[in-house]
């Protein structure tokens, strides 16, 4: 790899760009200086379906002075702008510089949006209509692909309206979470639970945790085993906040229901990851956006 980010091949990108352009001027040269042998009726003795004879007329002038156009506007081009390996040109420009100058034109633009926002509580914030429109919309633009435009999710991608949450669920955490992204781990757990039927007898167990169909039996003996599993998600599977680890007693199943999900989840575990927003968006943004999902599950009274 290091053979490719050399300044050898700055210099041999800049060399091929220089001397096509060099090469296209010779060219136009030759082609018009050059006297081909002809007739004395200006013909070059090609003759095509039997009378179609080839003339030795020059090339229309303006077609020339396109071409020298042409020549001269690549060399302008290339002093001025990127295009030679790594010399940036005159004008300094980089489509970097472009980008990031119109990123800071539309913030300084829309500053004067968001500004009445800073330091309002989040509650007011997601009781202003003008700032949850605002949240919406950034919302459909930067979450809604996974957690779906009704912000209800799907399966692996939590339910934003149903107030479970799996780390927290405060304005300051949930803002931290859309700019740092989060990552949700569950580790293979089936060697610490057991063989087969042991993983079977703890999907069972958990199944019982909130009241779904299960076999009581096999929850009887599945109890006593999922005490590898308290570790993270507590003795009583009421879950724990501090390190993400869902409640198992509330009847919401982010990987799906059912027995062979959980023996799934138990065998294989998970590894989630949410990518982090502050790339794309500034801190105002993020504030209104999260104030934005925290009313998605606390809905205070809009505020006209």
């Amino acid at each position: 790899m290091s053979d490719f980010i050399s300044d050898f091949w700055h210099l041999y990108v800049a060399g091929i760009t220089l001397v096509s352009i060099i090469a296209c001027a010779v060219l136009l040269y030759i082609s018009g200086t050059t006297k081909a042998a002809t007739h004395a009726d200006n013909t070059t003795g090609h003759v095509w379906d039997g009378d179609l004879r080839e003339m030795n007329n020059p090339l229309p002038k303006w077609w020339v002075y396109l071409f020298i156009i042409t020549v001269v506007f690549g060399l302008v081009y290339g002093a001025l702008y990127p295009m030679f390996g790594k010399f940036q040109g005159a004008l300094g420009w980089s489509s970097q510089g472009q980008h990031a100058a119109e990123v800071k034109k539309v913030e300084d633009a829309i500053a004067p949006i968001y500004a009445k926002y800073n330091g309002m509580k989040p509650e007011d914030i997601a009781a202003d209509a003008q700032a949850m429109a605002i949240g919406e919309r950034l919302f459909m633009n930067y979450c809604a692909q996974c957690h779906g435009s009704d912000a209800r999710g799907a399966k692996s991608f939590p339910n934003l309206t149903d107030g479970d949450w799996l780390g927290g669920s405060d304005h300051a955490y949930i803002k931290t979470t859309i700019a740092q992204g989060r990552t949700g781990v569950m580790p293979p757990m089936a060697a610490a639970v057991g063989g087969p039927e042991d993983v079977k007898d703890v999907a069972h167990y958990v199944l019982s945790l909130s009241g779904s169909p299960n076999d009581s039996v096999r929850a009887s003996q599945g109890k006593a085993k999922f005490a590898a599993c308290a570790a993270c998600h507590g003795p009583e599977g009421k879950g724990m906040a501090a390190v993400g680890a869902p409640n198992l007693t509330d009847g919401v199943w982010l990987h799906g229901w059912g027995e062979e999900a959980i023996v799934r989840a138990v065998n294989n575990g998970f590894n989630n990851h949410m990518p982090p927003q502050a790339a794309l968006l500034n801190e105002a943004q993020i504030n209104v956006l999260a104030s934005y999902v925290w009313g998605l599950s606390n809905k205070p009274a809009a505020k006209q």
